[in-house]
């Protein structure tokens, strides 16, 4: 299934009906009086976001969602029925905007999350509501409201808690192959990743965490060189950055540190808040050197600032399980941090109500 990660589409949510002017009659009973009955709802549009999908290539081509109108009232005190609401299915991670607007609609950041994106009409009143003791024949009514109706943008960020960074052939699906049961494509020429792989990380029975590999960055991205930045957005949601560098280029004249540098340049370009976020130094591919600690540290000068850096060989797994134990416990450390910010951020609407 082709990997789609964003869509235009339009939701027209269904007209209310319109209300009845009627009057009873039945024999042998004379002026029955009004008894118009109220228009039916419209049918809503609602988004429900779903962890059985992944990807939202159902809106690639099914552009335009309509729900029903209500039923018109009708004599009798008949009240007209309402329309089926229309739920449309859709990745968690998904953000819904308004095109016209700007607005932001709907952020569907966990599985059963479902949000209105446009509302039905209201249905019309039946002339039943306009009688009193000064007019007891009313003739008017109301027409239904008209439904709402939106042009939305959707934009799928997959949830994953680390993210992959790095030059095309840096060993992204290699590393994510070796830490986990994800199988992307590995091959020995650049861009072998098109579309962003999840998998998932586990260090024990109740410990685990979720690593997203997306397609390599090159010098130029910004201008749309090689696969651009249209896959950064799904680095957006992640508490850690893993900046895989080939400590080990087999072409002649490449420069590890000018395409790390390469590579931060381009993420400040694409955004300040994901340049800004915790970003360890992977240092890849050390069963290619014979002198791995004069490498290591002519590197590490030439890069200069870094947070934490470590040694891999995502190839046959050296360095791989140290790694994955201090992302585990960099999660778990931001998990409690964002947990005790929510405490205190509710403690605090508490107290603005009292």
């Amino acid at each position: 299934m082709k990997f789609i990660d964003e869509s235009k589409i339009e939701v027209i949510a269904g007209d209310g009906g319109n209300g009845a002017a009627s009057f009873r009659r039945e024999k042998y009973i004379d002026k029955g009086g009004p008894d118009g009955g109220d228009g039916g709802w419209g049918g809503s549009v609602y988004a429900l976001a779903d962890r059985n999908i992944n990807t939202l290539v159902d809106y690639r081509f099914a552009r335009h969602h309509r729900a029903r109108n209500g039923e018109a009232g009708r004599g009798a005190d008949c009240y007209g029925k309402g329309a089926e609401d229309i739920v449309l299915r859709m990745p968690v991670g998904t953000v819904i905007t308004d095109i016209n607007t700007g607005e932001l609609i709907a952020d569907l950041d966990h599985d059963g999350q479902k949000m209105l994106l446009a509302q039905g009409g209201k249905g019309g009143l039946g002339n039943l509501h306009f009688k009193s003791s000064t007019n007891r024949a009313p003739r008017q009514c109301t027409p239904g409201v008209e439904g709402e109706r939106r042009e939305l943008q959707l934009e799928l960020k997959v949830l994953a808690d680390v993210g992959l960074l790095g030059m095309p052939n840096a060993g992204k699906s290699t590393f994510i192959r070796a830490v986990s049961a994800a199988r992307p494509k590995v091959a020995d020429y650049p861009f072998t990743t098109l579309h962003p792989n999840l998998g998932v990380v586990r260090v024990s029975a109740e410990k685990s965490f979720v690593i997203a590999d997306i397609p390599g960055l090159i010098e130029g991205a910004a201008e749309g060189a090689g696969l651009g930045h249209q896959f950064l957005r799904h680095l957006m949601r992640t508490r850690l950055l893993l900046h895989l560098v080939d400590i080990a280029p087999v072409y002649e004249g490449a420069d590890p540190v000018h395409e790390a540098h390469s590579i931060l340049n381009e993420l400040k370009k694409y955004d300040e808040v994901l340049y800004n976020k915790p970003r360890w130094l992977v240092l890849n591919k050390l069963d290619l050197l014979q002198d791995k600690d004069e490498k290591i540290a002519a590197f590490l000068q030439g890069f200069g600032d870094y947070t934490r850096y470590f040694t891999i060989s995502a190839i046959n797994g050296d360095g791989c399980k140290e790694l994955s134990y201090a992302i585990m416990e960099h999660v778990e450390q931001v998990a409690k941090q964002e947990a005790l910010a929510n405490v205190d951020n509710a403690q605090k609407t508490d107290n603005l109500i009292l």
